[in-house]
């Protein structure tokens, strides 16, 4: 019998496919996307268009704008798979 380099004997899983991404790693890139082009869940934002007051933020504040933004990111992205 060949030696499959697995001592217990149970079936081997099939190896992952080099392209394919978790649903975690997907929101992730996702949420960078979202927070990079649009500044969410930084300190003090302006957009174009509207000179509204500044708004600033704590650090506990700004990260918890961005785990907000993963958590909703991750929903949209395991309702598409």
């Amino acid at each position: 019998m060949a030696e499959t380099g697995n001592p217990t004997g149970a079936p081997e899983s099939a190896p992952a496919q080099a392209g394919a991404r978790s649903a975690d790693e997907v929101a992730l890139e996702l949420t960078k996307f979202i927070a990079v082009t649009t500044g969410y869940g930084k300190g003090s934002q302006s957009s174009a268009g509207f000179s509204g007051k500044a708004v600033t933020r704590s650090a506990e504040e700004q990260a918890e704008a961005l785990l907000d933004l993963f958590a909703r990111c991750r929903r949209a992205v395991k309702q598409e798979g």
